[in-house]
């Protein structure tokens, strides 16, 4: 059964919601398994597993959160020739802006040679219910594609 890593980083009620929103996307999909893991826990293992990613965080100071850098950092080089074209969606969640966040996440993709299989979703304020079922899209859209 193909295995989808959702790495997050998840310190507010909103980001909450839509990680829960993400969970309900997956599940949509049969015969998916699901693993959930926060970006300062995950590492090489987790992604050497995975048939797939979605990565989740929130925009601090126009970049991602350092817990998802964090992730970053530790699997990048263990990672960097076993993940090609490792199928991945990402969500963020900002105040007012995630365009920077947005940007280096895809810099770091891009360098790791991953393919993203859904446009990234990028949420600010409050999540809405359309926010909330466009994070569920994205889940499941990833999981199809593995």
């Amino acid at each position: 059964m193909p295995r989808l890593l959702v790495v997050h980083h998840t310190p507010s009620p909103n980001l909450q919601a839509v990680l829960e929103a993400v969970r309900e996307g997956v599940a949509m999909v049969e015969e998916v398994d699901l693993e959930v893991r926060p970006a300062l826990s995950a590492g090489p293992a987790d992604l050497l597993a995975a048939d797939g990613v979605v990565l989740g965080t929130p925009a601090n100071i126009g970049y991602m959160s350092g817990a998802l850098k964090h992730f970053f950092d530790t699997v990048y080089y263990p990672c960097l020739d076993a993940t090609v074209g490792l199928p991945f969606g990402v969500y963020v969640h900002g105040g007012d802006d995630t365009a920077g966040a947005l940007k280096a996440i895809a810099t770091i993709t891009g360098a790791l040679r991953w393919k993203q299989v859904a446009a990234p979703l990028s949420l600010t304020g409050a999540p809405t219910n359309e926010d909330l079922e466009a994070a569920r899209e994205l889940a499941a859209t990833v999981a199809v594609s593995l």
